[in-house]
Formats: structure tokens, C-alpha cells, sequence
């Protein structure tokens, strides 16, 4: 079974081949630590611990590099606005290395919650001083760059490819000169690559460098950490889609400019969970956290659950209504798993899936020793959530192979369960430590609030709302039966 991924680069599906056979390299953009992480932020590494997960099920060994950004960088990406861990230092009232230690700590806090794993080597910006520093020096070496004003530009205009990341052409380029820019810069998508003259008085985090005493440009940082920890040439970049047209183009050119050759093969991003009022931004004041949901009543794997049923390459609504959808259905996915598990020890059957929590082991049909303890219909179960797993991390389809197969009463209960363990390898919902749920008011509660929604869509006349939430309630076992007092309804 292949595995096939979205390019950005060339906009393609493209089927994965990575450079040294069953080894990967993969780098991340991590957390910018000057504020918490808002759940925005938390579904694209949800979305890179599936992509994590998905290699190492079809066998790969995966080398996961991702940088903490705690040197700070500007409120705008292309080297304008305020240093954002200045600004929530001067407003909380503490030192600006405090303030990266204490969201550093946060922020893994939240991945652990929400049971991402933890990348092979994280790498911190103020550890890598002297590798930008290196590597500005290669890129000045080579032509690149040009000093104004005290600091050091790249020149965009000296690498023919500078904008293929995010289909930008020449003309584009130049449009840019018609908003406010730098006027240091000789053309508007020049970037600053050490800064000797900050924008700011009184700037906190500077270094010694052959340019003066100062501080990195934002995107330096990512390509001298991933070429330490990955090498000049490596299997797959991710990140955010708003990464694109700036911050990665820049990596790109940058990076090339230094080494000469191509960088990164694929390119993977992912998109926006949207709130009511548009993208979700720290700048805006519209973010919600990890920690205000769980204030709210709900579990972190319930947000996990919202992320896993929208596409990575999918824009993914947010709402309370929608995660307490979630909620209800996970609920109702772990009482039947755990009934499962109640028929499976009543006929003495195990589940004999790997390590049994939740990891695949050798779980992939790619180890023909894992195929032959499954009979041919539960085979055939593993093999459709194969395909839809390589068909760009259709994560949403795999989680109805799971429905599937938990409600396939021609599978055994050891069948279901051994199944179970080689799904959840990649959905990390802790599925197999399923307990009878005991809190049957909240559920039902939930479900009346369900009904009670569609009700009122088909008071409106909007039926397609009241079909959507009847299939919604059907999928998780809830049946509705609509009659002159009012609809009512029972679990299957």
C-alpha cells in the first residue's frame, strides 16, 4: 500500500518517495511562545501527528525536528509591526525569557493532552544563534544578500525560483510595492536577515554577529535548525496554509540561496479552523484555548475528535454545537467499544493488536504475519482504511471504516478489537481504554439538544440542516422517529 500526498509545491498529489528508503526526515513549524496556543493553532499539529502516524504505520522511520520560536518575531511576517514576545512581556509584566519558558511549557502541555506526540528533537531559536548566524554568512557568500540601514536583506531579485512555493509571479511582486514597506528594501519582498538596527528601543534578546550585536530574522531560524538536525536536503516540510506566501517562500529561498540545490521534496500544509468572525488570531482577540474548552466541560480528546472528522486540507468550521457533536459521538463510539470489550472477555477472546493501547505495532498489511490473525471480511476492513490512510490522510473516511467495523456484527468481538488497536494507532483517541459510560444524563442531554435543533431547522424549513443532524445522530447510533406529539428517539 502507497501513500500519496498533496504537494503545495506544483499543487499535485504525488505518491511518497522518500530519499533513503524507510527513513524520514520531517521538519515542523512550532509554536511561537509569547501567548497560548488557541485551538487554531493545536489542529495543524493534529494534523502533523496523523501525518507522523500515518508514515510510521506504513513502515517508516520518522526523524520529526520542530523549533520553538522563542526569540520572538514581528506582529507582521514580512518583517514589520512590534516583537510579539516583547509585547505580551511589557504587558504582563515579566522578562521576555520568562514569558518564552512559561508558553513553552503550556504549549506541550496541550499537544500531551491531546495526545500528539512528541517531535523526535525539539529545537529552541536561542540555542541556534550561531547556526543562523552560520548560514546568513553562506548566503552572503554566495551573492544573496545586501546591508541597509544598519541591517542585512536577502535579495529576492537574485533567486530566479523566489515565489514558486506560493505561485507568486514577478508582476505580483512588484504590486507589493504599493503597500507601506521597509524603505530599506530594494524590492518590497526582501527580508531582513539580521537585524543590527532594531525597530525597538531597549531590545532584550541580541547576539554578537559579523554584523553587529543584534537579533535573527524570523525566518532564518527554521532553515538553520532543520538543516542541523535533517541535513541540506530532506523529505517533508509542514505548517500552516497562512505559511505559505511568506514564511516558507522565504525558508525556501534562503536555504537554496546557501546550499545550492534543492531543499525540501514535500511541501504539506494544512488549513484554517475557523471561528464565526473568520480565521482564528491571537492578534484579533477571537482564539479560544485548549484550557477554555476544558473550563467548558469538554475533554481534549472531544477537540481531537472535531479535528479528525474534517480533512487536513479542508477548512474546519469551530463551534460549540459542533464540538459537543464531537462529544457525543466519541462517547458513543467508546460505549460500544467498551460493550465490546465486555462480549470479547465473556467468550474469552483478546484483542492480540500489538501493545494493545492504541498503537499499531506491526498493525500495516505490509507485515503479512499481522494479516493472517484477521479473517477475510475484518481484512477487508483493514485494507479499505489502507487506502483511504494513503489517499492523503482521508482521516474522515478512516473514521467511518471505524464506525464500520464496531457496528459489523459478522466480525468477532477479538476481530473488532484487534482492529480497534491498528485504527487508533493513528487516531490516538485512547480507544481500547474504553469504559461504560456512567454518565448517561450529560449524553442524553446532548442528544436532546440535537433534537431540539432540528426541530426548530424544520420549523424553518431547513430541511437540510434537520437531514444533516438525523444522519448524524443515526451514524452514532441514535434513531429518531418523528410523530404527532413531537420527535422522539432511541439508541439502537
Amino acid at each position: 500500500m502507497s501513500l500519496r500526498l498533496f504537494n503545495t509545491l506544483g499543487r499535485e498529489m504525488q505518491k511518497f518517495v522518500p530519499i533513503d528508503d524507510k527513513k524520514v526526515g520531517m521538519y515542523t513549524c512550532g509554536p511561537t511562545v509569547y501567548q497560548y496556543a488557541h485551538i487554531g493553532n493545536l489542529r495543524s499539529y493534529v494534523f502533523e501527528d496523523e501525518l507522523r502516524r500515518a508514515l510510521e504505520y506504513f513502515g517508516y522511520e520518522v526523524r520529526h525536528v520542530m523549533n520553538v520560536t522563542d526569540v520572538g518575531h514581528l506582529t507582521d511576517d514580512a518583517d514589520e509591526g512590534e516583537d510579539k514576545v516583547i509585547k505580551s512581556a511589557r504587558e504582563m509584566g515579566k522578562t521576555v525569557w520568562d514569558i518564552a519558558e512559561h508558553f513553552t511549557d503550556a504549549f506541550f502541555t496541550d499537544v500531551e493532552k491531546l495526545n500528539i506526540e512528541q517531535p523526535t528533537v525539539v529545537c529552541r531559536a536561542t540555542d541556534h544563534i550561531d547556526d543562523m548566524i552560520e548560514m546568513i554568512r553562506r548566503i552572503e557568500a554566495n551573492g544573496y544578500t545586501y546591508e541597509a540601514g544598519g541591517n542585512i536583506y536577502f535579495d529576492t531579485s537574485k533567486f530566479p525560483n523566489y515565489g514558486e512555493l506560493a505561485l507568486l509571479d514577478r508582476q505580483e511582486q512588484r504590486a507589493g510595492a504599493r503597500i507601506e514597506v521597509d524603505e530599506n528594501k530594494k524590492h518590497p519582498r526582501d527580508f531582513v536577515l539580521w537585524f543590527t538596527k532594531s525597530k525597538f528601543e531597549n531590545q532584550a534578546m541580541i547576539w554578537d554577529s559579523p554584523w553587529g550585536r543584534g537579533y535573527p530574522g524570523w525566518h532564518i531560524e527554521c532553515s538553520a535548525m532543520s538543516t542541523q538536525y535533517l541535513g541540506e536536503h530532506f523529505d517533508i516540510h509542514t505548517g500552516g496554509v497562512d505559511h505559505i506566501p511568506v514564511h516558507h517562500t522565504n525558508e525556501i529561498a534562503q536555504t537554496e540561496a546557501a546550499t545550492g540545490h534543492t531543499w525540501v521534496n514535500y511541501w504539506i500544509h494544512g488549513e484554517f479552523l475557523l471561528m464565526d468572525t473568520g480565521k482564528m488570531s491571537k492578534s484579533k482577540g477571537n482564539f479560544v484555548t485548549l484550557g477554555v474548552l476544558e473550563e467548558e466541560g469538554f475533554e481534549p480528546l472531544d477537540f481531537r475528535f472535531l479535528c479528525l472528522g474534517g480533512h487536513y486540507r479542508t477548512q474546519l468550521q469551530f463551534s460549540y454545537d459542533a464540538l459537543n457533536a464531537a462529544r457525543q459521538s466519541r462517547r458513543n463510539l467508546l460505549d460500544r467499544i467498551a460493550a465490546i470489550k465486555e462480549a470479547a472477555g465473556a467468550g474469552g477472546e483478546g484483542a492480540d493488536a500489538g501493545d494493545g493501547g492504541g498503537r499499531f505495532a506491526d498493525a500495516s498489511t505490509g507485515d503479512a504475519g499481522a494479516e493472517t490473525r484477521l479473517g477475510e471480511r475484518a481484512a477487508a476492513w483493514l485494507s479499505g482504511f489502507e487506502e483511504h490512510l494513503g489517499d492523503d490522510l482521508n482521516v474522515p473516511k478512516c473514521l467511518a471504516d471505524l464506525w464500520g467495523v464496531v457496528k459489523d456484527d459478522a466480525l468477532t468481538p477479538g476481530e473488532k478489537l484487534d482492529l480497534v488497536a491498528r485504527m487508533d494507532g493513528i487516531f490516538a483517541l485512547d480507544l481500547l481504554e474504553a469504559q461504560a459510560s456512567t454518565d448517561t444524563s450529560l449524553l442524553e442531554d446532548d442528544i436532546r439538544k440535537l433534537v431540539e435543533e432540528r426541530t426548530e431547522a424544520r420549523k424553518n424549513r431547513n430541511f437540510a440542516r434537520a437531514d444533516e443532524i438525523r444522519d448524524m445522530l443515526a451514524e452514532r447510533g441514535i434513531i429518531l422517529e418523528d410523530t404527532p406529539e413531537g420527535t422522539r428517539w432511541k439508541k439502537l
